[in-house]
């Protein structure tokens, strides 16, 4: 997501920048030998174990860079009206239904929609990220696509769509809210540690991008030596904030437990 973003500074919303992003999504993962970085070059198809069984079959591979180019016809079309909301809708709907690539499409399909409010400007940070509202409605989501590609019902994919960008706003604004009184708490906790505050105040912003540490970083976050980043570490175990999680007496790794429930 990050380089996707960082890549609208050279690129526009375009066929190169799904397939730059399918590439490095694609490092290291499920599917990371099935042509990462590039459409299909085959048929594929959705459910089942053989075509024949299929629930659905996605267009012809040669079919691909034309239907991909409709898709940058349509973003970029400037001359007619179209909420950018619905948009994105759309996209993603025709970009599940293409199925461009050969693995990856679903993770690809649902970045995309957070990338797209980003270079609209309608998102300055990636925050509305909707695969926790597809995974928990996950029959709805496919049985809705289904009726756009079977009776053209696009009407009920817009609304369904619409309650997922409404149910994930109002969930994360609750998460901000919450992280900001998780922040409040443990900020009145490590004022209790006197000389060591300021370190453990370096320590603790570096959880909230990083909620994973162990000594050797947090020595190397806070500038301090090992010995003092472990009794450093020590002391916010004592406080509730970090919890150990190897249950080893070496390598030890720690965890921010309260910082992390806060998103299920």
């Amino acid at each position: 997501m990050n380089q996707a973003i960082a890549g609208l500074k050279a690129l526009p919303f375009s066929a190169r920048l799904m397939r730059e992003t399918h590439k490095t999504l694609m490092q290291g993962v499920r599917g990371k030998h099935k042509q990462p970085g590039e459409f299909r070059r085959s048929q594929n198809w959705i459910g089942g174990a053989t075509i024949a069984d299929a629930v659905f079959v996605p267009p012809v591979h040669t079919s691909i860079a034309e239907s991909i180019a409709d898709i940058e016809r349509f973003v970029h079309n400037d001359a007619q009206y179209f909420p950018e909301l619905l948009k994105i809708a759309l996209v993603h709907y025709q970009f599940e239904t293409i199925h461009p690539f050969l693995d990856g499409n679903g993770r690809v399909g649902r970045l995309l929609i957070t990338l797209y409010l980003v270079s609209t400007g309608i998102l300055k940070h990636p925050v509305l990220y909707l695969s926790d509202f597809f995974e928990r409605n996950r029959q709805h989501y496919y049985d809705n696509l289904m009726l756009v590609r079977e009776k053209n019902d696009v009407l009920q994919w817009f609304k369904f769509f619409l309650v997922g960008i409404i149910e994930t706003a109002k969930s994360s604004i609750a998460t901000f809210d919450n992280i900001l009184k998780l922040q409040k708490r443990v900020d009145d906790r490590i004022q209790t540690l006197g000389s060591r505050t300021a370190n453990a105040q370096k320590v603790v912003n570096y959880l909230y991008r990083h909620p994973m540490i162990d000594a050797a970083k947090a020595g190397g976050v806070a500038k301090i030596s090992p010995a003092s980043a472990y009794k450093l570490i020590a002391e916010l175990e004592r406080l509730g904030i970090l919890k150990e999680i190897t249950g080893g007496k070496r390598g030890k790794t720690y965890l921010f437990p309260a910082y992390l429930k806060l998103f299920g």
